[in-house]
């Protein structure tokens, strides 16, 4: 296939990361794919800026279109007419219902929901079940498997949590619970490196399609701590696979005071989140049912 991807993000944030393994992985099975997108991710792989005129220019040799963002969603519903378009949608905000929003979405002829809760965002919205596929975000597991985690009982519990300026995120309140637990908060310069000298992973969050960070630490088995909203029900938990809690701080602080008292469940939660990362949300499962995806809208047989 001749696959034409999309994205506009001028940041390297969790759908650029998974377009690169996305990118990867066709690569790998033997597709021809095109990339128009910003600095940041033509930094991390070979293509061309995005603009209105090489979307047009592209798009005339490509089998097929696919949008990773919303802003690349409505350039190729504008710019790709006659060509088979599958969209990304990542996000669990509700879409707009204006005139323009419901023809921009009724042009794409598959969405590629992240979880099940983003799915029935865009039914709500009037998008049919049918022109919706769940393809979980994927997460390379390390070689050779991660190692269980030990740590000092003589030292602080070392809580990580990615650093975001969006008040969404709720970076105050990680602090605020930290604090309130005792715990050392840190921030990874780079996640995927840094996440192996973790004790606990915190995500929180007021609306979230996935989480695609909580399955990178399920992967390197760091014990979990997450906020209980959208789509990150689809893969944590609640004393399972890692501790669910409210968006406040007494939630937040009594569940790292948990895995504090309690190693023994953090380590459980950990290899059951690791062994559940590993069946269900590697990035070779996410790239071969994208490409499914795309092979049902040519109408060709899926590959094995």
């Amino acid at each position: 296939m001749r696959i034409l991807h999309l994205d506009s993000g001028r940041l390297m944030r969790g759908g650029q990361y998974q377009l690169l393994l996305l990118l990867r992985g066709l690569q790998a099975r033997g597709h021809d794919q095109t990339l128009l997108a910003r600095a940041p991710l033509l930094g991390h792989w070979a293509g061309e800026a995005i603009s209105g005129p090489k979307i047009i220019q592209t798009a005339r040799g490509a089998d097929l279109v696919h949008a990773h963002d919303a802003r690349s969603h409505t350039l190729a519903a504008l710019l790709c007419a006659g060509k088979p378009l599958v969209v990304s949608r990542r996000v669990a905000f509700p879409v707009k219902q204006s005139f323009l929003s419901r023809r921009k979405y009724a042009r794409a002829d598959l969405y590629l929901a992240v979880s099940e809760f983003v799915s029935l965002r865009l039914q709500d919205a009037g998008v049919p079940a049918a022109k919706i596929r769940v393809v979980y975000d994927g997460v390379t597991l390390p070689a050779g498997g991660a190692p269980p985690k030990t740590r000092s009982r003589t030292s602080p519990l070392r809580v990580m949590t990615p650093r975001v300026d969006d008040p969404l995120k709720h970076g105050t309140l990680a602090r605020q619970a930290c604090e309130a637990a005792g715990a050392a908060l840190a921030y990874p310069d780079d996640l995927a490196t840094d996440l192996p000298s973790a004790d606990v992973f915190l995500y929180l969050s007021e609306s979230e399609g996935l989480g695609s960070a909580i399955l990178l630490a399920m992967a390197n088995r760091v014990p979990v701590i997450a906020s209980r909203v959208g789509g990150i029900l689809e893969i944590v938990e609640h004393e399972i696979t890692g501790l669910l809690v409210q968006n406040e701080a007494n939630s937040v602080s009594e569940a790292i005071r948990r895995f504090e008292a309690d190693p023994e469940l953090a380590r459980q939660c950990a290899e059951r989140a690791y062994e559940k990362a590993s069946i269900r949300f590697t990035d070779d499962i996410m790239v071969r049912q994208t490409e499914h995806a795309y092979q049902a809208v040519l109408g060709l047989e899926p590959s094995p």
